[in-house]
This record gives structure tokens, sequence and C-alpha cells, in this order.
């Protein structure tokens, strides 16, 4: 299968799917900050996912599968961007997304804020954090979503959800990491997409 990993930060995921039969796979990210010596059958790629559509090394090309790994959160207008990628979707080809549950930023911003979890989780507003643990020298500003707002974006994007999936711990990594599973019970981890193309759309 090819992939094309869109906000592929040094292309280390994808060069995994590389080693494990991945064919014709290309990372993009706006970055470039790449290993000097990707293996065959990877090329990384610098570029804006915000302008998917008008990357020329993307031109003409189309891919089985395309993930967005905690990356369309940063796109200027995802609608745009999901459009694009599905233009580049091979047949039977599908678009796997990321996204961070909202719920953890509702959690953070009704903790520092001294509101409820319902007026945080439906702002609108955006929030600056600095994330602990990653590097809290590095201050990231996120636009609040919603459940509903990533179920919307993908229809109007012409894309219907296959499979949604909230990975939880393992019962042995529970216990070997209790304060992974500590934060995962108030923070409830990620969601995962896979998103396919509604027919005649």
């Amino acid at each position: 299968m090819s992939v094309l990993d869109v906000g592929c930060g040094n292309g280390a995921k994808l060069a995994e799917l590389v080693a494990t039969g991945a064919t014709a796979c290309v990372g993009l990210d706006i970055s470039g900050n790449f290993p000097p010596a990707p293996p065959a059958g990877l090329e990384l790629v610098q570029g804006d996912l915000s302008e998917l559509e008008r990357v020329p090394e993307l031109s003409g090309r189309t891919f089985d599968r395309i993930t967005f790994l905690q990356s369309i959160g940063y796109a200027n207008d995802p609608v745009r961007t999901l459009r694009a990628a599905r233009a580049m979707l091979a047949d039977d080809g599908f678009i796997l997304v990321t996204r961070t549950h909202p719920i953890r930023y509702a959690v953070e911003r009704s903790e520092q804020n001294g509101t409820s979890l319902g007026e945080e989780y439906f702002s609108t507003d955006r929030f600056t954090y600095y994330h602990q643990g990653w590097n809290d020298q590095v201050a990231l500003t996120k636009r609040a979503y919603t459940v509903s707002d990533l179920l919307n974006t993908f229809s109007v994007a012409g894309l219907r959800v296959e499979h949604a999936s909230e990975p939880q711990l393992s019962e042995d990594a529970r216990r070997r990491y209790p304060h992974k599973q500590a934060w995962m019970d108030k923070h409830l981890g990620i969601l995962i997409f896979t998103l396919r193309p509604i027919p005649g759309r």
C-alpha cells in the first residue's frame, strides 16, 4: 500500500510503515526537519497541509492510505485540506484521522478558569497552553472543538466515518503505568477515525 502522511514530523512513523512493506510513500511536513537519508520507498517533502493541493510533489499522485496523525487541527481550513486529500485517494482508499479527545482540553480549561466542564467543552474561544511533559517551554494555541464539530467537518468534506475508536491501555500497560491510566481516566486520550469518500459527493 502507498501512504501519504500529512504532518509527518520527522517521518519516523511513516518509516516504520515502509519497513513493514508500504511502498511509494510520501511524508509531508511544514518543518522540513527530516533525516538526511530516508529509507528507499519514502519521500519526505516540505509543505503546508493548508495548501495540500498546491504541493508540486503531490500533483497527479494517488495513495491507498492518507493519514493525519494529530495534524488536521493545524489546517487553516480543515474542510479544504480534507477535500484535497480525498482527491488524492486511490480506489478503495481511506483517510485516517486522529484527534485529541476534546474533553481533554475542556477539563484543563475548566480547572484553570474555575468554570464548568460543559462551559469549556462548548466554548468557541482559542486557548493557549504549555505542554507539560513534552516541552514546557513551547506554548501551543488551539481552536476548541467538539465531537460534533469533527463529524460535521468530515461530512462537509465529502467523507463518512467508516469506523471510530477510542483506544485504551491494555491491562498490562495499566498495571505497569498507573500514572498514564490516571491521566486517561481524566482526559480520555484520543479519537481515531477511518474516513471513506461519500459516493457522488
